[in-house]
């Protein structure tokens, strides 16, 4: 295991992160409304695209060229790295494939980087709003580079603005649909926008006051939980079942402990 990184070596793999993603999006902007599906993953409905796949190649294209002893995890699982820096680059090059492919326009690249002390630096990129949410462990966190302010001290469920997504497989939609429907009475409202990594980043600018969701994978929010925790945010895993996978929760502690309590499978 490598050493820990300094706090000039985080700024630097921050500056790759932003490089890595900023290559992925170029490949996907031109495509968006124009791409259709190459294939299925998980299930009929959790679709990937050619987009993604080219994406991903170009983001890892950027680290193989800028940090070529580092470990990769892809969603799209082309060739994943095991490294021997004791770095790890988590990627999503195209989160939200399904609004990619519809023509919704939220969708963004995730790219982070982590050591065996969680996440060192991360982006998330939504190329059509021109915004790039970015952080780093202990440097603050950022939208197009201007620090983002501390989100709202809330402690009252009923005044929450929370965003949650759903998975592809139907008797686990069937479980988060009964979650939703007990949650709703109690908050000021659910937001469900499609893509996991700009959920989280728009938590973490104060756009929802807090985020939640069963079975989202490592590579949706290893770059968004960053960003979540360098603007005072907590990330609590969510217990599953039988049916219903781990999920994760983010939140300011207090605002998280009432959520979390209300959100039991």
């Amino acid at each position: 295991m490598g050493r820990p990184p300094s706090p000039d070596r985080i700024v630097t793999l921050l500056e790759v992160a932003l490089e890595a993603a900023q290559a992925g999006a170029e490949v996907l902007v031109p495509r968006f409304g124009r791409e259709r599906a190459a294939g299925s993953k998980s299930s009929p409905t959790d679709l990937v695209s050619e987009a993604d796949l080219a994406s991903e190649r170009a983001i890892r294209a950027v680290i193989a060229a800028r940090r070529p002893d580092d470990g990769v995890l892809g969603e799209e699982g082309t060739g994943d790295l095991e490294g021997t820096s004791g770095l790890r680059w988590v990627v999503d090059p195209l989160d939200g494939t399904v609004n990619y492919l519809f023509g919704h326009p939220q969708w963004c690249v995730s790219v982070a980087v982590e050591d065996e002390d969680g996440g060192v630096a991360g982006v998330v990129l939504d190329p059509l709003r021109g915004e790039c949410f970015a952080a780093a462990r202990g440097e603050g966190a950022t939208l197009n580079s201007a620090p983002l302010p501390p989100p709202r001290d809330l402690t009252e469920l009923g005044e929450a603005l929370v965003a949650t997504g759903f998975g592809y497989d139907a008797a686990v939609r069937e479980r988060q649909a009964a979650i939703v429907a007990g949650l709703l009475p109690s908050v000021r409202d659910i937001r469900r926008a499609g893509s996991a990594a700009l959920d989280l980043a728009w938590t973490a600018a104060g756009r929802h006051d807090a985020y939640f969701e069963f079975g989202v994978q490592h590579w949706d929010y290893a770059a968004g939980v960053i960003i979540c925790r360098e603007v005072g945010m907590s990330a609590q895993v969510l217990p599953g079942d039988g049916v219903l996978p781990t999920g994760l929760a983010v939140a300011k502690p207090a605002l998280l402990e009432a959520l979390v309590s209300r959100l039991a499978p």
